[in-house]
């Protein structure tokens, strides 16, 4: 019950935040909006007891926003000059990366992130052997180790620190 409880907590911060409005009507509505996604996906946190009572994965878990914000408005300025070009200068493909993840919850959140910032997106996710494909805008760089040192380090060391 306490997993449950920092759960919904979590979600209704996440609903405040996004709505940036502490109105009685905004909080009935996230109270309802986090109650409902509570129970539909409190099941899918595998992680042992030990992952919502540390406090440092909450502040890990700040600075991976920060650290995912300060990336995607990267991306978000470097696809936009792309776009403004008038060669618009891409190489599109995709490429294999490594990741040391293990826990799928770790794996879906890199996932997700990475199709999140403009400019990739993760097309495969292959567990057993530490590998995620990405379609990627422009490819800087074909091998894996210099394509995941570019894509995937950064939020991976942060990752394991959360969820592993």
């Amino acid at each position: 019950m306490k997993k449950k409880t920092i759960i919904f907590i979590f979600y209704f911060l996440i609903w405040i935040f996004l709505n940036w409005s502490i109105a009685p009507e905004n909080i009935i509505v996230g109270i309802i909006i986090a109650a409902i996604v509570t129970m539909l996906t409190a099941d899918v946190y595998k992680q042992g007891s030990d992952f919502f009572t540390k406090p440092s994965r909450y502040l890990w878990f700040l600075y991976y926003l920060a650290v995912f914000a300060w990336e995607c408005l990267k991306a978000n300025l470097d696809s936009a000059y792309r776009v403004l070009h008038p060669d618009l200068p891409i190489k599109p493909g995709i490429v294999k990366v490594r990741t040391a993840l293990k826990t799928d919850t770790a794996l879906t959140i890199l996932a997700n992130t990475l199709s999140l910032k403009p400019g990739t997106m993760t097309v495969d996710i292959n567990k057993e052997k530490g590998l995620l494909y990405v379609h990627w805008a422009n490819v800087e760089c074909q091998d894996i180790d210099g394509a995941t040192k570019i894509i995937v380090e950064r939020f991976e060391k942060i990752l394991k620190r959360i969820f592993e």
